[in-house]
């Protein structure tokens, strides 16, 4: 198929013209050819430019970040009344793009910084077809020499970066003044280390110890592993050495096994279990290992330390379930039910939530004690309905993200996304996405690389995006996320660990004042307003344990309240 005939089969098909075989002959290339596809998105920008200039409200309507990118695909919105002699536009597409250029420079630059997205203020770029594939095509990739596998206790020092159990530890200086840190390099060694400690982190297979107490298990697979301190070197040659490092003085002990020194004035020693060698500074009579931590020491602490917290945390949740601000509270993390999701705000049982498919119950964020939903299967779901009209509003919840496996995975979205309806979920990217629909009667075309085919769909909204705020080194880490819908300011807020990190205002031909939610879906979205037994996967790879969700613009303040009572352990 040549250029001109593909032209020419997209103009038809944008005046509603096109016959059912040429429909056929359109999709069968748009299927097959990435170019085609950029092509026919191309040109839907076009028309609908064309038409703004038509109607003489070219400024007021544009809207080409502002729709349906949430939804299946990377769609081009545009109002589908025909435009007449499409087929002279687009063979003469030189005339039509000196036509915009004439109409206005301020279409072209409106246009450019719309569709490039500014991500800082929360809107959402169009990307083409080609761009999108190429950039899931590269392999991610993350630096780092160990995880922090537990902490108890830990108060990390001022002016160093602080972590979190399940990080990943990159090169460089760790340190910490208070508590117990239980640490796994890749090469398979294991640290327990106490604080105040300081730690330069150098490869995965060698540490340098500069302060502290520490034990070292080393298995035979991870056998050579080096721990540095004072100006020796301590090479494992199998099982478990303890370390103490002290502003003038070091000192090695082995529990079980035999290491190996190398440097400084046991240069070539081998040490085997029992023995002990002072390698900076005056020995020490006492033996200061005897009360070392250990594993199992850790592990006790930091069961203790989370029953504290869980005891804290709920506390805290059940003064605000007395919120009359509240539309629905679900603080899973006290879950009993494994039908059923319990709604303890003071609307009561009608918005309680279904449990829907293979939702796992798992550990929530703050230990044994606490339960948190895994909706890692594509058919997991928590079905809710909430009626009524709002004002405004604030989303609220904890989430562990395993994988961002698809384009968009959801965390709150309602079901027909009607006006007024919200949808909040995560992009491939790591990005926070909230919107509320404008205008469901509106019309949005483009092409679904679910179904192999050029789509009608409804809906004009603006998606509301953050910087990304995840990536795989975070996988397995707790998060609060929040979003706030003002009308009254105009704003939308996007938070992450109380923390603001996107602001954008909402434009006055977007500002929707009623809102609604009705029947729902926690952590997927399986009732797409196209009727069709198809379904987008937009399931979250991760889990939930608490989401609120109020009819009110809460604060910066509340937001950061509700962070600092609700944090796990270590955070």
């Amino acid at each position: 198929m040549s250029d001109i005939e593909l032209n020419e089969l997209i103009a038809a098909w944008l005046d509603g013209r096109i016959s059912e075989s040429e429909s056929e002959l359109l999709q069968q290339r748009l299927r097959e050819s990435a170019e085609a596809r950029a092509t026919f998105l191309e040109f839907s920008k076009l028309d609908a430019g064309l038409r703004e200039v038509a109607s003489g409200d070219l400024v007021a309507n544009h809207d080409f970040e502002n729709t349906a990118s949430d939804s299946v695909g990377q769609p081009t919105p545009l109002d589908t009344s025909p435009v007449t002699n499409h087929r002279f536009v687009w063979v003469q597409l030189a005339v039509a793009a000196s036509l915009l250029m004439v109409v206005g420079a301020v279409a072209y630059q409106l246009g450019k910084s719309d569709l490039s997205g500014s991500i800082a203020a929360g809107s959402a770029g169009v990307e083409s077809a080609a761009t999108t594939a190429a950039a899931t095509t590269a392999e991610r990739t993350i630096a780092g020499y160990a995880t922090l596998r537990r902490v108890a206790d830990i108060r990390w020092s001022q002016n160093h970066s602080p972590y979190r159990e399940g990080d990943v530890l990159p090169a460089g200086v760790l340190q910490f003044d208070e508590g117990i840190a239980e640490i796994d390099f890749f090469c398979g060694a294991t640290l327990v280390v106490e604080g105040p400690a300081k730690m330069d982190l150098e490869s995965d297979w060698s540490v340098r110890m500069l302060a502290g107490r520490m034990r070292a298990n080393v298995p035979p697979a991870a056998r050579g592993f080096v721990v540095k301190a004072a100006d020796s070197e301590i090479i494992d040659l199998g099982t478990e050495f303890a370390l103490e490092v002290g502003p003038e003085s070091a000192r090695v002990k082995v529990i079980d096994g035999e290491v190996k020194l190398r440097g400084g004035e046991h240069d070539g020693n081998h040490l085997t279990t029992g023995q002990a060698r002072r390698l900076a500074g005056t020995e020490d009579a006492e033996d200061s290992f005897s009360n070392l931590s250990t594993v199992t020491d850790v592990r006790m602490r930091h069961e203790l330390e989370q029953r504290e917290r869980f005891s804290q945390w709920k506390s805290y949740s059940e003064r605000l379930q007395s919120d009359d601000r509240l539309i629905a509270y679900y603080p899973i993390a006290q879950l009993q039910d494994e039908r059923s999701v319990p709604n303890l705000a003071h609307t009561g049982s009608q918005f309680d939530g279904a449990i829907v498919g293979s939702v796992n119950q798992t550990t929530g964020r703050v230990g044994g004690n606490s339960t948190g939903l895994d909706f890692s299967h594509p058919g997991a779901r928590v079905r809710t309905l909430i009626d009524g009209e709002y004002q405004a509003f604030t989303f609220m919840c904890w989430v562990r993200i395993d994988s961002l496996a698809h384009v968009y995975n959801a965390l709150f979205m309602a079901d027909g996304y009607e006006n007024g309806e919200p949808h909040w979920q995560i992009d491939s990217e790591g990005r926070v996405m909230f919107s509320v629909m404008v205008d469901d009667s509106a019309e949005v075309i483009y092409y679904s690389k679910v179904e192999e085919a050029v789509v009608r769909d409804a809906g004009r909204h603006r998606v509301y995006r953050t910087p990304p705020i995840w990536d795989p080194s975070k996988a397995g880490r707790w998060m609060q996320i929040a979003a706030v819908y003002d009308p009254a300011a105009m704003r939308v807020l996007q938070y992450v660990d109380g923390q603001i990190v996107s602001d954008a205002s909402i434009r006055d031909d977007l500002l929707v004042k009623r809102l609604h939610i009705g029947a729902s879906e926690i952590g997927n979205w399986g009732q797409p307003f196209r009727k069709t037994p198809r379904f987008a996967i937009r399931n979250l790879n991760g889990t939930i344990d608490e989401l609120a969700i109020f009819d009110a613009a809460l604060s910066s303040e509340e937001i950061q309240t509700m962070y600092e009572n609700g944090k796990p352990s270590g955070y």
